[in-house]
């Protein structure tokens, strides 16, 4: 299917693209090897930290290229903290996508415009414009769900705004190609939203730096990872319900080699930060943020791999991107979430499930796999790496990508 419409032109566009660690950037990479023509309308890199990474700046359009793709950068706020700050964020990278994107792009033919939307889903607003302008197809692969998230993870809770954000969304959705989500319980969330526009499941993948040696090299902070250690990798926010950790920690305390490294970003950092030195939590480590790149040595050093969620009904709906990396570093998982994530890791047989926001489940099953042998719990693990190539391998979610982007528009709307 990938070879019959080689090479693409294809327009990415998204918020977020490296050096910022989205899996978009191994997509764009992908795309790129096997002969396609990528070029990506993207905004200023700040996420999670809240201010720009050294070498940017907001103002100004800038130009790069990452792996042969030829990357466009739109001026943009960053994000800093606050829900005031993070609309501010969303909304000029919207803006500047409709002032800027069209004259950026005006002599950049393409096939297809391909939009990777985690939030905010409003970045689709200008791939839909440039869809108009340059009468080409939008593919719109759908990572959250808007206006949920906005309600669960506080950002907005008047039942007014939530109002007009659905019809913004609604507007999104029957507006493109065709409509790509990331988890099989999305399509009933977008399917009545989306009216007349297919909707089909294509879930996420990860880099392909799992696959390669990276596990062995050294880790960027030596001796962060002794002793029996329990890894949470990513963004460190209000949806991951981090509270959840401390509460486990505080649960464990007579299990000396036990620790909680947590590894990333984001806007409870600090709090964790302020709570683990009130609490006097020993067993709770907070090294900091690390290139995805390092991500492989942290895992492979760690006893069980930790994803967690808040326990509200959007999440239910929701496979958190780091369950695949997990999967593919073949390490247990211990998951404290809800639904459709936690059955992926019950149906791959990768671990151990307790409820949402349940310390003392989490605690429980740290008991349960510390009291397992080593054997036991490579077993897991290669269970979850077994999973991971069957259902989530990056080479042949690829070819199902082209053949997606390829066939988009037969029979679109433009």
């Amino acid at each position: 299917m990938a070879d019959a419409v080689l090479p693409l032109r294809v327009l990415l566009v998204s918020q977020y693209f490296w050096p910022e660690g989205f899996y978009i950037n191994a997509v764009a990479r992908h795309l790129a090897a096997r002969g396609h023509l990528v070029e990506v309308l993207t905004g200023k890199p700040n996420y999670p930290a809240g201010r720009f990474f050294p070498g940017y700046r907001g103002g100004g359009c800038q130009e790069e290229t990452y792996h042969g793709v030829r990357v466009h950068r739109l001026p943009m706020l960053a994000r800093g903290h606050g829900a005031l700050r993070l609309a501010a964020n969303y909304l000029s990278f919207v803006f500047s996508g409709l002032l800027f994107g069209p004259w950026r792009l005006r002599r950049k033919p393409c096939d297809v415009i391909f939009v990777y939307a985690p939030s905010p889903i409003l970045q689709a607003l200008p791939a839909i414009f440039l869809g108009w302008l340059k009468r080409r197809p939008v593919v719109l692969w759908v990572q959250d769900l808007w206006p949920e998230s906005l309600s669960a993870t506080g950002y907005i809770r008047n039942p007014v705004v939530l109002s007009l954000v659905a019809r913004v969304v609604r507007f999104i959705y029957r507006h493109v190609d065709l409509l790509l989500v990331q988890s099989k319980a999305f399509r009933d969330a977008v399917g009545p939203m989306a009216s007349s526009t297919p909707v089909l499941y294509y879930p996420n993948s990860v880099e392909d730096v799992f696959d390669g040696e990276a596990a062995q090299a050294p880790l960027p902070v030596p001796g962060v990872m002794d002793g029996f250690c329990i890894l949470f990798a990513g963004n460190i926010g209000s949806a991951q319900a981090v509270e959840v950790i401390l509460e486990a920690a505080e649960r464990l305390t007579d299990l000396p080699e036990v620790r909680f490294v947590v590894v990333g970003d984001g806007s409870r950092r600090d709090w964790m930060l302020a709570e683990v030195a009130r609490r006097g939590l020993g067993n709770v480590v907070l090294p900091g943020r690390f290139p995805v790149e390092n991500m492989p040595a942290f895992m492979a050093r760690a006893e069980a791999l930790l994803v967690t969620l808040s326990d509200r009904p959007i999440f239910r709906q929701t496979v958190p991107s780091k369950v695949q990396s997990y999967l593919a570093a073949g390490r247990p998982i211990l998951a404290s979430l809800n639904g459709e994530g936690a059955e992926l890791v019950v149906e791959a047989g990768a671990g151990l499930c307790s409820p949402a926001e349940d310390g003392r489940g989490l605690a429980e099953n740290v008991r349960r796999l510390y009291a397992m042998s080593p054997e036991q719990r490579a077993a897991l693990g290669a269970n979850g790496r077994r999973h991971y190539e069957r259902h989530f391998a990056l080479d042949v979610l690829m070819d199902e990508l082209v053949g997606h982007l390829g066939t988009a528009g037969v029979s679109g709307k433009k």
